[in-house]
C-alpha cells in the first residue's frame, strides 16, 4: 500500500481506537508506517483545521513539501549510485549505511504489516512506534504524557527533539558520515535546528505561550548539536580509525588554489597549528560562544579553555588522541549543561539583538575559523532575525533580509571562500543591526 493508498487504512485505524480500543490491548513497539496518519480526519487534512489542538494537514505537508518523504527516492539518483559503486555498497537503496538515515530502517521484527520502507524518513522516525499510542491519542482529552509513555518520542522538548534531528544530521555510533563517505560523493553534514525546521516546513505548532520561541529553538540547537559533535569527536578519537579527517576543516584543503601573494589564508597565518595541517572544523562552536557567554560565563570560560586546547591537539601532526577524547567528552558534559539551560530560561527582545550584534560584531574571527564556521553565522543570523521580526519592528527589515542574503552568496562556492570578504559583509549586517564600525571604535 503506497502514499496514495493509505487514506482509508488511516481512517479505519482512527476510527476503530477512537470506538474504545484501549491503550492495554495496542500492540506497542511496532512501527506501522505513514498511512495511519494519513487520514483526513487524522493528519491528511487538505487544509488546516482550528478544531483540534493540532492542524491534522501534518500529513499532507510532509508527503508534499518535505524533502524527509524523498530521502528512499534519493538513493536512486545517479550521485547515489555513484557514491554506492565507490564504496562498493551495492544499490544504495537496499544498503544498510544507506537505509540508516535514508529510511525509517528498523528490524523486520518491529515491523507491522503496513510498514513500507520507500516512505523514507516518515512520521515515526521522529515521533517513535506508533503501534502503542495510534488509536487512544485520537480520543477525546488523552494527554501527550501517556503517548509517550507508550512509545511517542517527545520531540515537544527542544533537547530531545535536536537529538532526534542530529541522529541523522550529525550522526551516532551506528550511522556516520565519515571522510570516506564525502571523498565519494556524500555532502558534508551540518545543521542548524530553527532554520533546517522552517524549511522542512514546520508541520507542527509551536506553543503559543512562549514568546521568542524561535530564539530559544536556535539556542538549544546549537548547544545539543555541539555537545554531540564533541562526544563525536571523542568517540572517534578513542577508535582504531583515528584520524578521521571528517572531523577537519574540508576546505582548509579542498580550495582553489591561488598566487601566494592573493592568498588571505598565508595571510592569515596559523596561529596554534603547524603549517600544513588542516584546521578541526570548529563550526559548532565560535557561533555558539556568544550566547554561552551571556547565559553562563563560567561555563563560556571552561569551554573556551577546552576548545582552545582541542584546536591546538588536533592542530599538530601528532596529537593525542587520548587527550583529544579525554578533552573532548569534558567539554561535551559542559555543553550539555548549557544545553539544559537553554531549554528552561526566558528569551527577550534585548537579548536577541545583543546576540546578533555579538555574533556579526565577530566577523573576522568566525570568517577566519572557514568556510562552515562562515556558514553556521550566515544560518543563524537569518534564523535569529526571523525570530527577531516576529516580535519586534523596529529594525530595517528589508535592508537587512538584503545583507544577510549577502552572507549566503559569500558561501555559495565553498572552495573559493574568501574570509576577508565574508568579514566585509559581516560588517555591513553588524552596521545595519546597531554594531559600531572599526572607524567609530578608533574614534572613541
Amino acid at each position: 500500500m503506497g502514499k496514495t493508498g493509505n487514506s482509508a487504512f488511516g481512517l479505519v485505524v482512527c476510527l476503530v481506537f477512537a470506538l474504545g480500543a484501549t491503550a492495554q490491548n495496542a500492540p506497542a513497539g511496532k512501527y506501522n508506517g505513514p498511512g495511519g496518519c494519513a487520514s483526513s480526519s487524522c493528519h491528511g487534512s487538505i487544509q488546516p483545521k482550528q478544531i483540534t489542538q493540532v492542524s491534522q494537514n501534518e500529513y499532507s505537508i510532509w508527503a508534499e513539501q518535505d524533502k524527509h518523504a524523498r530521502a528512499y527516492r534519493v538513493l536512486s539518483s545517479p550521485v547515489s549510485l555513484r557514491i554506492g559503486k565507490i564504496l562498493q555498497l551495492g544499490q544504495p537503496d537496499q544498503a544498510p549505511k544507506c537505509l540508516a538515515c535514508h529510511a525509517l530502517s528498523v528490524p523486520p521484527e518491529q515491523r507491522a504489516a503496513t510498514f513500507e520502507l520507500d516512505d523514507g524518513v516518515s512520521c515515526e522516525s521522529c515521533h517513535g512506534p506508533a503501534s502503542g499510542w495510534l488509536g487512544p491519542h485520537t480520543t477525546r482529552d488523552w494527554p501527550h504524557e501517556k503517548s509517550v509513555q507508550l512509545g511517542m518520542y517527545d520531540t515537544r522538548d527542544l533537547i530531545k527533539r535536536s537529538e532526534r534531528c542530529l541522529s541523522c544530521h550529525l550522526g551516532t555510533p551506528e550511522k556516520f558520515v565519515d571522510h570516506e563517505m564525502i571523498a565519494a560523493g556524500h555532502p558534508d553534514l551540518t545543521f542548524e535546528l530553527n532554520l533546517f525546521s522552517a524549511v522542512m516546513p514546520r508541520h507542527w505548532k509551536e506553543p503559543a505561550d512562549q514568546a521568542w520561541h524561535g530564539v530559544q529553538v536556535w539556542s538549544v540547537g546549537e548547544a545539543v548539536q555541539l555537545q554531540q559533535g564533541l562526544e563525536r569527536l571523542s568517540r572517534r578519537a578513542n577508535s582504531s580509525t583515528w584520524p578521521e579527517y571528517a572531523e577537519l576543516d574540508c576546505f582548509a584543503c579542498h580550495h582553489s588554489l591561488t598566487k601566494p601573494e592573493d592568498s588571505w589564508r598565508q595571510e592569515l597565518g596559523y596561529s596554534g597549528r603547524k603549517a600544513g595541517v588542516p584546521a578541526w572544523n570548529s563550526a559548532r562552536y565560535v557561533v555558539f560562544r556568544h550566547v554561552v557567554k551571556k547565559v553562563n560565563p563560567e561555563a563560556a570560560a571552561q569551554l573556551d579553555s577546552d576548545i582552545s586546547k582541542l584546536a591546538g591537539l588536533l592542530g599538530q601532526p601528532n596529537g593525542s588522541p587520548q587527550e583529544i577524547a579525554t578533552t573532548a567528552a569534558r567539554a561535551a558534559a559542559t555543553a550539555r549543561g548549557i544545553a539544559q539551560q537553554l531549554n528552561t530560561r526566558a528569551y527577550d527582545q534585548p537579548f536577541t539583538l545583543a546576540l546578533m550584534r555579538a555574533i556579526a560584531q565577530d566577523g573576522d574571527a568566525i570568517s577566519a575559523q572557514g568556510q562552515r564556521a562562515a556558514e553556521q553565522a550566515a544560518m543563524s543570523l537569518d534564523s535569529l532575525f526571523v525570530a527577531y521580526q516576529q516580535h519586534a519592528k523596529d529594525l530595517d527589515e528589508s535592508e537587512i533580509r538584503a545583507a544577510i542574503n549577502g552572507l549566503f552568496q559569500q558561501l555559495d562556492n565553498p572552495s573559493a571562500y574568501n574570509a576577508p570578504r565574508f568579514a566585509a559583509q559581516m560588517q555591513k549586517v553588524g552596521a545595519l543591526l546597531g554594531v559600531s564600525t572599526r572607524a567609530d571604535k578608533a574614534i572613541h
